[in-house]
């Protein structure tokens, strides 16, 4: 054991543990092709990742965020770059919640995002009932990237119930009696 790498290092009893453990993804793709990279940031966006620095993003640790970024680092070793993962915790509450509200922030965006889109279709009979699929669609994917829940979301998921109604009244009954 080499003393000089314990000299001012806090034993782990005088540190404060954090509330959340996080996994990151370190990445380095090359330039060229740009197929590869321009994959990977879509599939990143599709995950909801904190942006913490080029080439490094970070989501709550859970068996399913650490799997998906599992996935994606095969991906950047199979495209000719280099990926680690890391499970780690902020030092502080205040670096954990400037990622969650950061999140957050993204979220209440797509959330605003579909609720003038549901407002929009029932202004606008056309269509509704294809509409109301594909917002449904859009209101999973944002779910599942959706690790710190907005005030949006709410106001998003009363347009969507309010749409659903809509086409609910729209749609003619279906008589029970058979010609």
């Amino acid at each position: 054991m080499q003393p000089w790498l314990h000299d001012g290092v806090a034993a782990p009893s005088d540190i404060q543990p954090s509330a959340g453990e996080w996994v990151l993804l370190s990445y380095r793709l090359p330039r060229e092709p740009s197929g590869p990279r321009t994959t990977l940031w879509r599939r990143l966006k599709r995950l909801g990742v904190a942006q913490l620095a080029d080439g490094l993003v970070a989501l709550p640790a859970d068996a399913r965020t650490r799997e998906s970024l599992e996935w994606l680092a095969e991906d950047v070793i199979a495209a000719d770059g280099t990926a680690g993962l890391w499970v780690a915790r902020p030092t502080t509450a205040a670096q954990e919640r400037e990622l969650a509200s950061g999140m957050a922030a993204a979220r209440a965006e797509e959330y605003r995002a579909l609720a003038a889109q549901c407002r929009a279709a029932i202004a606008e009979p056309a269509n509704r009932t294809r509409t109301l699929r594909r917002l449904r669609a859009e209101w999973r994917a944002i779910d599942r990237r959706d690790f710190f829940p907005p005030r949006e979301r709410e106001v998003a998921a009363a347009a969507l119930r309010e749409l659903a109604s809509a086409v609910a009244e729209e749609t003619p009954a279906v008589s029970e009696a058979t010609p």
